[in-house]
């Protein structure tokens, strides 16, 4: 985070860039969302491997495809349950 010319100008092509993304991607949803509470969603999300448009259409249902997708890949006992 520099404080030159040059720094301060990638900085406001990058949040302009961040913004059209997330404009992009609150368009093509379908659930209305405020413009807030998604960014801050997607920031939350950001480092997790999940859809963002099916989160965004029904966060609720998408975790818990997402929890049982996981428990049906990784083994949490050591033996198989009968």
């Amino acid at each position: 985070m520099g404080d030159n010319a040059n720094a301060i100008e990638i900085q406001i092509w990058a949040v302009m860039l961040a913004n059209l993304l997330l404009t992009l991607i609150k368009s093509k949803v379908k659930r209305k969302w405020a413009f807030s509470n998604m960014v801050s969603f997607v920031r939350r999300q950001l480092m997790n491997y999940i859809d963002v448009y099916s989160f965004l259409e029904n966060p609720e249902q998408s975790w818990i495809k997402l929890i049982t997708e996981r428990n049906l890949k990784y083994q949490n006992t050591l033996f198989s349950p009968p």
